[in-house]
């Protein structure tokens, strides 16, 4: 798949750990996910996702809970989910998620960061057509075969299960989410290295050294942005 998924996650929480980013980018997402469902994660799997996910990038417990009660609490602040497509130095894609309560500034702004950085911002499914929705385990203490066997007894036909460094990568289709999850559950498996769904590309690129730079300093400035929660694209930047 060509992804390394733990050094992914590790890289985006090293660069935030100084901030306060990453915990209301979460809070954003865990709140809109408890507002349009029940806000119990064991009947809201949307939630229950979002929450797997968060624990992965180690989100206090305090955040998770902080915003499934404001959402609670009848909130009445509302979010658009927007999703961005545009292309990068060198043929390069990105595919942009965001959360918003003004659409406006923030086409405004992805526009502006693509602008700044050598890109453009395309057109619906101008990219997208390239990527694969995708859920993402990641589990350690175990070895592929033994994921593959577990998988095996559930009934879970994967697409594919791969070793990478001291972690077994699940990759699946996107409404198995919750059947894998529950797979591992029943497996005495409740932590996970990586828990999400992705949009993967069919086939990764290699940019030459002064464009990777550039497509670096676009990435950044996409994640930077208040509303983005998930930036993905078909650059191999070697992590």
């Amino acid at each position: 798949m060509g992804r390394k998924w733990n050094n992914i996650k590790e890289k985006k929480a090293s660069k935030d750990a100084n901030t306060s980013r990453i915990y209301a980018k979460f809070g954003r997402e865990l709140y809109v996910a408890a507002k349009q469902g029940d806000p119990d994660p064991e009947t809201n799997q949307q939630l229950r996702m979002v929450i797997e996910r968060a624990k992965t990038y180690s989100v206090p417990r305090t955040i998770i809970d902080r915003a499934i009660e404001k959402a609670k609490g009848g909130s009445e602040e509302i979010y658009d989910e927007l999703r961005y497509e545009g292309f990068g130095p060198n043929g390069s894609m990105l595919i942009i998620d965001a959360l918003t309560n003004n659409v406006n500034r923030t086409v405004a702004e992805v526009r502006a960061a693509f602008k700044k950085n050598g890109g453009n911002l395309g057109v619906s499914g101008s990219v997208s057509f390239m990527f694969d929705a995708t859920a993402v385990f990641g589990v350690e203490e175990k070895s592929a075969d033994e994921v593959l066997e577990l998988l095996m007894e559930a009934d879970l036909d994967v697409r594919d299960v791969i070793e990478e460094e001291d972690s077994v990568i699940v990759y699946a289709e996107p409404d198995q989410f919750h059947a894998v999850q529950e797979a591992f559950k029943e497996a005495g498996i409740t932590d996970f290295t990586v828990a999400e769904l992705t949009m993967l590309a069919q086939s990764e690129i290699n940019l030459p050294e002064d464009a990777q730079l550039q497509f670096e300093k676009l990435i950044d400035a996409l994640e930077d942005l208040e509303d983005v929660q998930q930036v993905y694209h078909n650059v191999d930047l070697g992590e």
